[in-house]
């Protein structure tokens, strides 16, 4: 009697999804820092696209035949370092910059327009933001660096004019 199971999954092989599910047309950027530049949440995907201060914003599910569109957000006057998406609500992105600010942003649902406006500014800090991070367990925290900063940051509600 052997003692090791063969597994289940030994024939299996990764495949890549069809074609007309890829998103195409995305121009993403590199930045000179070492984080991650692409953030998801359960609705969206975020992206440092290839102009300074702009992010690409794509939904993560497709609206039918149409094929997912990148919507470009012009966040920061300078290049974006670090974001993130708040892990209790998927439509709130908060965004540092080396601009030295940090602007928490209500992104809409699928098909409508992006604001033009970021709900809340922080800042300027006195060095650039290089990270920032909502807290994982507590609902509307927000901490970044320099100085180790943290603040409180408002509700998607609070944010709506």
């Amino acid at each position: 009697m052997n003692r090791f199971r063969v597994s289940k999954f030994r024939h299996t092989e990764a495949r890549p999804p069809r074609r007309e599910s890829w998103i195409s047309d995305i121009r993403a950027g590199t930045a000179p820092s070492c984080r991650n530049h692409i953030k998801s949440s359960c609705s969206l995907i975020a992206f440092n696209s290839d102009r300074p201060g702009v992010l690409g914003i794509v939904p993560l599910q497709g609206q039918g035949e149409d094929k997912r569109r990148v919507a470009h957000l012009g966040c920061h006057s300078d290049l974006v370092t670090d974001l993130d998406f708040s892990p209790f609500d998927d439509f709130l992105l908060a965004t540092g910059s080396a601009d030295r600010t940090v602007k928490l942003w209500r992104l809409p649902g699928p098909g409508q327009a992006l604001p033009s406006a970021p709900g809340v500014v922080l800042g300027p800090e006195d060095l650039p933001v290089e990270v920032l991070q909502f807290h994982p367990t507590s609902d509307g925290i927000l901490s970044w660096q320099p100085m180790g900063t943290w603040c409180r940051a408002p509700s998607g509600a609070e944010m709506e004019p």
